[in-house]
Parts: C-alpha cells; sequence; structure tokens
C-alpha cells in the first residue's frame, strides 16, 4: 500500500506531500488539472520510467530545471520500502531504502502496479509489436529473469541486423546460435503466458459483451513442428539451420526475417480475426478486458494483490458495463481512479474511499 508520495518539480504539481494511505482513492477533476500527472507518478515510483513520455526533461515543472519524487510502499507490516527519484544535471538517480540501484529491473517487483488508460486501446487495433509488448510486460511484472532474456535477444539481435546492413558477415553464425538460443526460450514463455491468458480473457470478455468464442491465438515466427502428440517447438539446431538457410534473404534485405520480435499475436473467433469486424466499442472493451485479465494473471501467478491505477478508462462505458467491469477485478493492493467532476463515482465508492478534488495541480480532500 501507498503511504504517501512526496513531490518537487514534478509536473504541474505543487510541491507538497500527498497521503495514499487508503485502500482506494479517488482523483476528481477537469481535464487538465493533474489527475493523470499523480497516477504517473505512482507509476514511475512503480516502473522508473513514465507511461506518457521517455523524455524526462518532459516531466519537469515548466520554468524548472530538476524534479524528485519520493513514495513510501507497505507490502507488509514489517517491509515498508522509500523509493527516491531524482532528475538533476539531466541524469536520473534512483534510491530504494536509501541504497542507490542502477537496474530499473530491481524496482519492479518492488510495487506492482497495473495501469489502465486509453492508450491500451493499441493492443487490440495497433501494431503486432504492441501485442508482443503486453506479453512481454506481463511476465516482466514479476520475473525478472525474462527481463534479462528480452534485453539479451534484443542485444543479439540488434549486432545481427547492424552486420547485415554493413555487409560484414565473418559473425553471422555466431549470432544465429545465440539469436536461437534466446529466441526459443522467448517463444516457450510466450506460449504458456498466451495459454493461461486464455483461460481468463474469453470468459471475462463473453460476460461482459455476451459474445462467444473469442480468445487470443499465438502465431510464432519460428514454426512449430507437427508431431503424433501435438506441436512442439523446434530444437535449437533447426533455427539455427534455418537461420543459417535464410541468411541470403536477411542479406538482401539487410535485416533479420525471423523470431520472436516478428510473432504475431491475434483475437480470433471461430479461426477468424475478431478486430477487424469488430466494432470501436468493441475493440476498447479488448483493451480493458486485457488489463482486467493482467491483473488476475499476476494475481493467479505470485499469489499478491497488485496495485491498479485507472485514468479515465470506465468513462466510454454504460453503466451495466462499468459494474461488471469492477466486479471482476482481482483482489487488489489498492485502486486509484480518475473521474471527471459529473461521473456518477459514488456509486463504486466505499465508506474508506478517500476523494481529491484535483484543480490546477493542487489536491483537497
Amino acid at each position: 500500500m501507498f503511504l504517501y508520495q512526496t513531490f518537487y518539480n514534478f509536473r504541474n504539481l505543487k510541491n507538497d506531500t500527498i497521503d495514499l494511505s487508503s485502500r482506494e482513492v479517488y482523483f476528481v477533476g477537469e481535464n487538465g488539472q493533474g489527475k493523470s500527472n499523480i497516477l504517473e507518478s505512482l507509476y514511475y515510483s512503480a516502473y522508473g520510467i513514465s507511461f506518457r513520455t521517455h523524455v524526462e526533461s518532459q516531466i519537469i515543472k515548466t520554468g524548472e530545471k530538476n524534479f524528485s519524487l519520493n513514495s513510501v510502499y507497505k507490502k507488509t507490516e514489517d517491509d515498508i520500502q522509500k523509493i527516491s527519484i531524482i532528475y538533476e544535471d539531466g541524469k536520473k538517480r534512483i534510491e530504494k531504502n536509501g541504497k542507490r540501484i542502477h537496474d530499473r529491473k530491481e524496482l519492479i517487483n518492488t510495487v506492482p502496479c497495473i495501469l489502465f488508460s486509453h492508450d491500451d486501446m493499441r493492443f487490440a487495433t495497433g501494431e503486432p509489436e504492441c501485442r508482443r509488448f503486453f506479453i512481454d510486460q506481463s511476465l516482466s511484472l514479476y520475473d525478472s529473469e525474462y527481463i534479462d532474456l528480452i534485453r539479451n535477444y534484443k542485444k543479439i539481435l540488434k549486432s545481427r541486423n547492424l552486420i547485415l546492413k554493413d555487409h560484414k558477415y565473418e559473425m553471422l553464425e555466431i549470432y544465429d546460435s545465440q539469436l536461437a538460443d534466446f529466441g526459443l526460450l522467448i517463444q516457450s514463455k510466450r506460449k504458456k503466458a498466451i495459454f493461461q491468458f486464455n483461460e481468463i480473457f474469453g470468459k471475462i470478455f463473453q460476460e461482459v459483451t455476451g459474445i462467444e468464442g473469442v480468445s487470443i491465438s499465438y502465431h510464432p515466427s519460428w514454426k512449430e513442428i507437427e508431431t503424433e502428440n501435438g506441436k512442439i517447438f523446434p530444437s535449437l539446431q533447426d533455427i539455427t539451420d534455418l537461420l543459417k538457410r535464410n541468411h541470403e534473404r536477411d542479406k538482401l534485405n539487410e535485416t533479420t526475417m525471423s523470431g520472436p520480435h516478428r510473432d504475431r499475436i491475434d483475437f480470433v473467433q471461430n479461426h477468424k480475426l475478431f478486430v477487424p469486424t469488430a466494432s470501436t466499442g468493441q475493440c476498447r472493451l479488448i483493451s480493458l478486458i486485457l488489463r482486467v485479465a493482467q491483473s488476475i494473471y499476476y494475481k493467479r501467478t505470485t499469489n499478491l494483490n497488485p496495485v491498479l491505477l485507472m485514468d479515465d478508462v470506465l468513462l466510454e462505458l454504460d453503466p451495466n458495463k462499468r459494474a461488471k467491469i469492477t466486479s471482476l477485478l482481482p483482489e487488489y493492493d489498492q485502486l486509484f481512479c480518475t473521474f471527471l467532476p459529473g461521473e456518477p463515482y459514488e456509486r463504486y465508492m466505499r465508506d474508506t474511499t478517500k476523494i481529491f478534488r484535483i484543480e490546477k495541480g493542487e489536491w483537497h480532500e
């Protein structure tokens, strides 16, 4: 549970401390007043990056040069984590319990935040890369080894693509072997995760929309092999041989044409693509239900309750669907929501819900 946060030159928020020690916290205000900035600060504390920009200087309050963010998160009565993120002189420093950390993966498992935002629509309608990112993020929430796996794969892929572009092929077979090694592990973990997601996603989608048979389909770039006992992943030797056979194609295109970076993840119904004929509302629900499934998946995998950040995502739903979505959320550690003043947030609140009115970067309980 977040206990409090202290801001200094963070976005347009006032330099002060906000008390977040409630299981449910609602931020209510007009657009542009700072509601999403507070959710951004919670996400920033959890991951050391923003979900809105990768340019740190854009987070600084106008007219200032530095910013800092201090958070206190209580995992248990005996386990309290203090997180400080300081940006000054163009450099970022992250500290946990007073000790500087040099890799964000040391931070990721500290505060298990799951963000619901309008940008999630890209998981339904965006490029294949967006859906790969979602699955990779779901795995990274609890598996720090997967973070290293993805990093290593991307590093080898970048090096392999560079020698293809520069027409320097001496190291190509060495990179083939390394790419196959890391890539097969990624595909194996993705397949297992998507199988587990399908046990959650389809049921929720049907319950909310009444539409049966919608599921997530995984198409690995390195095709599985048909056997009498079903499909199995190819061996390391199979993939290195495949990469070698495709050398001329990769040389011609000056890039690596196969591997997990080209996996496809689709939403299907009766073996047909669902999104191309789905309405905007149905695509919005896909993205929202994916986050619900991600929260349930995290809870089942770790037996820990996530912190949920919901940034105006209920705004476009009718009251019936809002009620269904909120009833399907897993047990959570905390829930932070943003609302416009006219929304019926009173329907969802409890006696212990803390409500802040946000105006011009200031908050009033």
